[in-house]
């Protein structure tokens, strides 16, 4: 089975606490606050490594967590960043929101990077918030939590060339006839079950990497045999090789099949540059039915060739040609080593909720404000009512009819109104 589909759940570092201390020592009275800021949290990463080729190995991991940032502590010691976590995936990858659909991110150059994931930034402690009128402050901040979601990861081949054709036109063996790859090679009326790369050298300067693409029979723009599991890999292709199986009864009537399939599912494929080759010419039928296969894709202004994967007769020409039409087909361009696709948004929104229990308040802030507020120290619940009231959170409630007594929450946060 080929893994080119996987969703994954990514969760990045919370941020560390920041420290309530005060200065002690010896012949320094009244040494103030020093309570150091916590350390931000990890961040998520997805990087393109060229060792991988398949999703595979998210079937036996699907969560993934940066650390959090270590706390603050006495003496102004700000903690450390949390690692980041580091997802390999194959090049060629995809990124997407699985919630949204959004494409994120696509991942085609080797060791190309992207973030997924923030972590939380780490919460500020107690020295950072002294001023003259508040010189022994006694709060801090919590860590910010960091941002987690699931995606949806589509792997797309990177190939220069790709082969297409009716199962059993002979593409594996043609593969493995011109580069290292070793596909299943056998006479079976069905098509492989996975694509296959191999690197083809046409002389120390010239090589490119050419893809048996199985699964595309008729019917498979629709989701017929293997259906869009492949054909979404010859996307990726810059040329198409359409290999012809001159065992066929009308190898002209599966070169129609193949191409309207290719229309079907993507009319850009349709204009693809195509190199059209009848296989198996070791065989007196398949010599046959070259004059007059050769003149029909000649007439479309397609190059030809008659070729022996199994023999090797015409297959030098064959790469030789492909070598020359890739010199005029531009490789696309590379996107940034590292974008940042993910943050989130501050909404300046602010809602309350009548719920059956009480009341519920939603926003960005006042939602990051709750999370960070160390509720157990008085001052901390100070500050947080000061900035309550800045953001017009309690003038929301009073106007909403809220009443003492009543539970309003905030994220994770329950609270009594007292007044």
């Amino acid at each position: 089975m080929y893994f080119d589909e996987a969703k994954i759940y990514v969760k990045a570092g919370d941020g560390g606490n920041g420290a309530i201390a005060f200065r002690r020592e010896k012949y320094v009275p009244r040494g103030g606050p020093a309570g150091g800021n916590g350390g931000d949290g990890g961040d998520v990463v997805l990087v393109a490594d060229p060792q991988l080729n398949t999703l595979i190995h998210f079937q036996k991991q699907s969560h993934f967590k940066a650390e959090r940032g270590e706390h603050g502590r006495g003496r102004n010691q700000t903690g450390a960043r949390g690692a980041d976590a580091v997802i390999p995936v194959p090049p060629g990858t995809m990124v997407r929101d699985a919630t949204s659909g959004d494409l994120l991110a696509d991942l085609i150059v080797t060791d190309q990077r992207v973030i997924v994931a923030y972590g939380g930034q780490g919460g500020r402690g107690n020295a950072s918030f002294a001023s003259s009128t508040h010189q022994a402050p006694r709060l801090a901040e919590r860590g910010a939590p960091g941002q987690k979601r699931w995606l949806k990861l589509e792997l797309k081949l990177l190939a220069d060339v790709g082969l297409v054709g009716m199962p059993n036109a002979g593409k594996s063996t043609l593969l493995a006839a011109v580069s290292a790859a070793r596909p299943k090679i056998a006479d079976y009326p069905f098509t492989t079950l996975q694509p296959n790369l191999g690197m083809v050298s046409v002389n120390d300067e010239v090589s490119f990497v050419l893809a048996d693409m199985p699964g595309v029979i008729e019917g498979a723009h629709a989701g017929a045999g293997l259906g869009h599991q492949f054909l979404r890999h010859i996307e990726r292709t810059r040329l198409l090789i359409h290999l012809l199986d001159g065992a066929a009864a009308d190898p002209l009537l599966h070169f129609e099949q193949i191409n309207q399939e290719l229309r079907l599912f993507n009319p850009v494929l349709a204009e693809r540059p195509q190199i059209v080759a009848l296989n198996k010419m070791d065989l007196p039928d398949a010599r046959a039915r070259w004059p007059r296969i050769q003149a029909f894709i000649r007439s479309g202004r397609l190059p030809a060739y008659a070729i022996s994967a199994a023999t090797g007769e015409g297959v030098r020409e064959l790469m030789a040609q492909v070598a020359r039409l890739l010199m005029s087909v531009p490789k696309p361009e590379p996107p940034a080593s590292e974008i940042p696709v993910f943050r989130m948004e501050e909404g300046p929104t602010l809602t309350v909720e009548r719920t059956e229990d009480g009341w519920r308040v939603h926003g960005e802030h006042v939602e990051r404000l709750a999370a960070q507020t160390m509720w157990e120290y008085h001052d901390a619940v100070e500050r947080a009512q000061r900035v309550l009231e800045a953001m017009g959170v309690l003038d929301a409630l009073r106007e909403a009819g809220v009443q003492p007594g009543d539970t309003v929450r905030i994220g994770n946060i329950e609270l009594e109104w007292l007044w």
